[in-house]
């Protein structure tokens, strides 16, 4: 005898599935609605890794606050502080007198009760890695005490309506700790990057079911907390020296946003033993093909017993290969001792064969160039070029020609 179906089992047509209920929940912060696609979604999980005081648990802790202001009922769950931590951090952000609701476990079950009871639309759990099941015998942090944990408050999101955030750390390489199955049950992943000994901390999308990946917010951090940085193209650049060789402006494109990098490379003979090759934000890798792409395309031949440096301001980490022309001008620069002109941007992907390749959504880079005021950009030849009224597009076939026209 066939058993019964639930009605929530039927299947049901594309067309009956309404979005009326698609509305997101805005977190006060502008930044992180733009990271998030627009504002939280009822019934997601979002999972927010970083390494350790690099301004998660911040950030978080003044979302909560702004959204409780606006009468949103928020759960903030601490796992690592007592409740007069949290206090004193919420204290410092001028959140002392907010109405969310705060809860110092990290009993699983403890804590599932706790959202049913007080009906929150938002709940913040600080951190994943702490919490236990008492199904499980094993610690904390493990393996299978991470999954337990993960698998239940995503159940919980979705069948409750609840938007739940996640905080995770992560290794000493960078990847979040514990299984990699966290990455694949919550619904988007984002990530705090930022230099120590930078105020900058950005805030990149990973993964994110409900908007764009890669999508950038940009924060200083203050002794007040977390700032948003509405123009970072700006600030990046704000403190350039004009005639300093080594340096060449890009424009990468994070997400949906256009955004400034100023790169800087600097060569010296190497003494003894093997060049060396140091990077902060630009890879490596891609690093020594470039070098090799100059030394063999462009004649710059002394480079291979140079040590060369690279590097990016502000902490921004380029992930594209659009940044290709600028860190080998920023390198033909430093080994001729000739400054490129500050009113110089250059786009663009070199080729083994050093030619340069033209880049995705080329128009939306060069007006963000003239915005900010840039004169003259270095892009690849294209038969029907880019024009942009007060912007000089210089199309350049190879990396040979390139480093001609931007140091002549």
């Amino acid at each position: 005898m066939p058993s019964a179906v639930s009605a929530s089992a039927q299947p049901t047509t594309l067309a009956e599935v309404s979005l009326d209920d698609a509305v997101r929940i805005s977190t006060g912060i502008g930044e992180l609605d733009r990271v998030l696609g627009g504002g939280l979604v009822p019934g997601s999980v979002t999972l927010v890794g970083g390494e350790p005081g690099i301004g998660k648990s911040t950030l978080l802790l003044s979302m909560a606050g702004r959204m409780s202001a606006s009468g949103i009922p928020v759960l903030y769950v601490s796992g690592e502080e007592s409740l007069r931590q949290t206090k004193l951090r919420a204290a410092r952000l001028g959140l002392s007198s907010s109405a969310m609701q705060l809860l110092a476990h990290t009993q699983l079950e403890a804590i599932e009760e706790a959202i049913r009871k007080t009906d929150a639309q938002v709940v913040i759990v600080d951190s994943i890695q702490v919490m236990e099941s008492a199904e499980l015998t094993s610690a904390p942090g493990s393996i299978s005490q991470v999954r337990q944990c993960a698998h239940a408050l995503v159940r919980l999101a979705k069948t409750g309506g609840c938007a739940i955030l996640l905080v995770g750390h992560v290794t000493k390489d960078g990847s979040l700790a514990g299984p990699k199955v966290l990455e694949h049950v919550v619904d988007t992943v984002l990530y705090f990057e930022g230099e120590a000994a930078s105020g900058f901390r950005l805030l990149r999308s990973i993964k994110n079911r409900f908007g764009a990946t890669y999508e950038l917010g940009v924060f200083h951090m203050t002794a007040e907390g977390l700032v948003e940085v509405t123009n970072p193209s700006e600030l990046f650049l704000s403190d350039r020296i004009q005639g300093a060789p080594g340096t060449m402006v890009t424009v990468s494109l994070e997400g949906s946003r256009p955004l400034l990098v100023e790169i800087q490379a600097l060569t010296a003979p190497c003494a003894v033993g093997f060049p060396r090759r140091r990077t902060t934000g630009v890879d490596v890798n891609r690093l020594s093909v470039l070098l090799a792409v100059l030394e063999r395309r462009a004649g710059l031949s002394q480079v291979a017993q140079q040590d060369v440096f690279a590097s990016t301001l502000g902490g921004v980490r380029i992930v594209e290969p659009a940044a290709d022309l600028a860190i080998a001008l920023a390198i033909a620069s430093s080994l001729k001792e000739r400054p490129a002109s500050k009113a110089d941007a250059a786009i663009g992907e070199i080729g083994l064969t050093g030619e340069i390749r033209p880049v995705l959504n080329l128009a939306q880079r060069l007006h963000e160039a003239k915005r900010v005021g840039f004169q003259r950009c270095f892009v690849g030849y294209l038969r029907n070029p880019v024009e942009v009224e007060g912007l000089e597009v210089v199309g350049v076939r190879t990396v040979q020609e390139a480093v001609a026209k931007a140091l002549d």
